[in-house]
């Protein structure tokens, strides 16, 4: 079939939207049209490079990241199935889940789905299960996808391994918003920094994994979750997701959990900023008290390794820097868990979406993602 979508030519450019080829589903997988995308920053990795293969990594898998159709962060209904296909049928309504999770390798078998061996290919833009493309340029070069699934096309199709089937009476422009950025956010809280009741939480960046982090750590139960965010509106708006306290800065933030803590200093620190850079580390590291606990989410760029930390610090007071993705979650319970909790009105989706684009004004959305307007900004088809 024929169909549209937004396509990255070369790093550094722009969205380009136009028509593209679909083929249909071959055995495992699933055609899939499309509600809604989240443009959420990882697609703009994709743009400045943060997140493009080196030549060597490419050559190794034997694919070329570029052109790639972005998005990986969408909902919508099951409208084919390709052969061998035994979980889905046609109607049947998902959210697209940016890390498949094959149910079988050694990290989902230990409930570890996040680092399922699947997520090897997200990078590629390749079908998990051949390593060929099903989305075409309409003069026949092959295109990727983001994260095996590319939601900024009106339809996609994808890996059943993909798929996390729902309820049908769940909004599927709200549910798409699940599929990243706020399993990821809430989960950085709840699952990476295990969150307890009582505890006092720095999340350092509101942007749409921010404030699912302080979601997160508010429906844990922290006492004191403190926001840090530059751009004042958000740091308004967050008391809306659970935030008791704010600050414009790092150093704005020491003083005010210093005070709140009587100088012991927070519990848990999350870093949910727009790029994570080696000077950030430390600066998390200096919120949290002896024996806390400092998550990284953030995605940093794929070559960063310099990064400011103090060494004694981190084992004389026995603190714990670890890492994130995907909130640490098992995508096939906790988005069916997160949307339980949407249903019972105890986690805000709606209040996270701030603009609504069409397609073609895919620049414009990144362009106030840049600029700090939004929240999380969607495309509905």
């Amino acid at each position: 079939m024929q169909t549209r979508a937004a396509i990255l030519w070369e790093q550094n450019g722009d969205w380009s939207v136009e028509d593209i080829e679909l083929d249909d589903p071959k055995a495992g997988e699933v055609k899939i049209k499309l509600v809604a995308s989240g443009l959420c920053h990882s697609d703009e990795h994709l743009v400045t490079g943060d997140m493009v293969l080196g030549p060597d990594i490419s050559e190794l898998m034997g694919v070329q990241q570029f052109p790639i159709i972005g998005g990986h962060e969408g909902a919508g209904e099951v409208v084919e199935v390709g052969p061998g296909v035994t979980t889905l049928k046609e109607g049947d309504h998902v959210v697209l889940s940016f890390i498949p999770a094959c149910g079988r390798c050694p990290s989902c078998a230990r409930g570890r789905q996040h680092l399922c061996d699947l997520g090897a290919f997200i990078l590629a833009g390749r079908q998990i299960t051949d390593m060929t493309a099903r989305h075409h340029a309409l003069d026949g070069t092959d295109l990727g996808i983001m994260a095996c699934t590319g939601t900024f096309a009106p339809y996609t199709v994808v890996s059943e391994t993909s798929c996390i089937k729902i309820d049908d009476w769940i909004p599927l422009d709200k549910a798409a918003l699940v599929g990243c950025g706020v399993t990821t956010g809430w989960g950085s809280a709840v699952n990476a920094a295990d969150v307890r009741a009582g505890e006092t939480v720095v999340v350092i960046g509101l942007g749409g994994l921010g404030m699912n982090a302080v979601q997160g750590a508010a429906l844990a139960g922290a006492r004191h979750v403190v926001g840090i965010e530059p751009v004042e509106w958000k740091r308004e708006k967050a008391a809306e997701f659970g935030a008791t306290h704010t600050a414009a800065t790092v150093e704005e933030a020491f003083a005010k959990v210093g005070e709140l803590t009587w100088g012991a200093m927070a519990d848990k620190a999350i870093l949910t900023t727009s790029v994570a850079t080696g000077d950030l580390i430390g600066q998390m590291m200096s919120l949290i008290t002896k024996g806390g606990r400092a998550v990284c989410t953030a995605v940093a760029p794929i070559l960063q390794e310099d990064v400011k930390i103090n060494l004694f610090d981190l084992s004389m007071q026995r603190k714990e820097l670890v890492g994130c993705i995907f909130g640490n979650s098992n995508p096939r319970r906790d988005i069916i868990r997160l949307l339980r909790l949407y249903e019972e009105g105890k986690l805000k989706l709606d209040e996270l979406i701030t603009t609504t684009y069409t397609l073609d004004d895919i620049n414009q959305g990144y362009k106030d993602m840049r600029d700090g307007k939004n929240i999380r900004g969607i495309i509905k088809y």
